[in-house]
């Protein structure tokens, strides 16, 4: 029997743990297909916080 995808390389699984793993990753693949919905109201063009700062017309803004 093959390990899930994400179980430890050469580790032997309990039927518990597989179970885990094998859920754990229905999850993960109902969470991303999901899609998010449309923003309203935001800023335009990139998001203002992709570096972990707030920037606005080329000036950064650390709170």
């Amino acid at each position: 029997m093959t390990n899930p995808p994400n179980a430890a390389p050469g580790k032997k699984l309990t039927p518990e743990a597989r179970r885990a793993l094998e859920e754990a990753a229905k999850r993960k693949c109902a969470v991303h297909t999901k899609p998010f919905p449309r923003e309203k109201a935001g800023p335009k063009g990139a998001e203002p916080t992709r570096y972990g700062d707030w920037e606005r017309g080329g000036i950064s803004y650390d709170f």
